[in-house]
């Protein structure tokens, strides 16, 4: 998705900000690409990143035009084919698939808990993430097959989002579950809602996942300054303070925990057959697991990190 961004001709951006997690160095961001930015507030358009083709307008109304504008430059015959771009692309993603390896060390691994969440969740979940590593594998490894089931705070980098953002939706769909994926950080940012769902009968379910750490800022650490660690463990693992457990039934909840791979399922499975209070589960995952891709701050989008010490091979040419 970087990469096709930075090497389009034509940006189509409905609502977005061109924030510096979007664009990396902004005066490398899509160089050769043509802009047309729609926005309803005009002091977002051209404030980061000029705009070809400015609109000003509600998101709905716009697609609503721009569909008609391509309808009849197709029926002109003036729309052409994208065969070669979409081979383009298709060579990365089977190059560089989406995936994970399993901790070394025996831990369980978060990317796999998050998948197999949204497995047995199923597409009809919605499902709501703070922010952190924890947002990102949420962003990845769930199969998003449905609008409005994926709710998270995206750019905007809100930590302890994810409870009373849990909370909100199942109150505006009390007949669909709703899951909140946090991060140990985050979680004791907003954990206390959580006494609200108990004594309003608001039965979100929360998947704390629990890596001892605050582990995108520990996963710059390990990366750009030589494992130099401060503050940023929290406790969590090695003493269990708080213990989300305990917590959550101090809240007012039914507290879970797994910690091996082998009971993932089911403690999940035991989650989703609780519906008449709030759940917590504490994920207890281990606490090196990097997300990827990644860019590192500052630099421009073409230094794109697939793994550790990995950059991707984008030109056939070069393999």
């Amino acid at each position: 998705a970087v990469y096709g961004l930075q090497n389009a001709d034509l940006i189509v951006a409905l609502g977005a900000r061109f924030d510096d997690r979007v664009t990396g160095k902004l005066d490398s961001f899509a160089p050769d690409a043509t802009v047309v930015h729609a926005d309803i507030d005009p002091a977002e358009i051209g404030k980061n990143r000029h705009a070809d083709v400015p609109i000003v307008g509600d998101a709905r109304h716009v697609i609503d035009e721009l569909i008609a504008a391509v309808t009849v430059e197709r029926a002109a015959g003036r729309v052409t084919g994208h065969d070669d771009w979409w081979a383009q692309l298709d060579d990365l993603r089977n190059r560089y698939p989406l995936g994970y390896e399993e901790p070394g060390d025996g831990t369980l691994s978060p990317q796999y808990v998050i998948k197999r969440l949204g497995e047995i969740a199923g597409p009809d979940t919605i499902f709501v993430a703070g922010v952190g590593q924890h947002q990102m594998w949420a962003s990845q490894f769930i199969s998003y097959e449905k609008p409005y089931t994926w709710l998270n705070s995206g750019g905007a980098g809100t930590m302890g989002y994810a409870v009373p953002a849990a909370m909100g939706a199942k109150v505006g769909k009390p007949d669909t579950v709703v899951w909140g994926i946090d991060g140990d950080g985050c979680f004791q940012m907003t954990n206390q809602e959580l006494a609200t769902c108990a004594l309003e009968g608001i039965p979100v379910k929360i998947a704390v996942i629990n890596n001892g750490n605050l582990g995108m800022v520990r996963q710059w650490q390990t990366l750009f300054y030589g494992e130099r660690y401060s503050n940023t463990e929290l406790g969590t693992h090695k003493h269990r303070i708080p213990d989300f457990v305990k917590l959550a039934e101090a809240l007012g909840c039914v507290g879970l925990r797994c910690e091996n791979a082998a009971d993932v399922d089911k403690t999940i499975e035991a989650a989703m057959a609780i519906n008449d209070a709030p759940v917590v589960v504490d994920f207890v995952v281990g606490k090196d697991a990097m997300v990827w891709p990644m860019v590192p701050a500052g630099t421009s989008n073409d230094e794109i990190m697939f793994a550790r010490g990995v950059r991707p091979v984008f030109d056939e040419d070069d393999i």
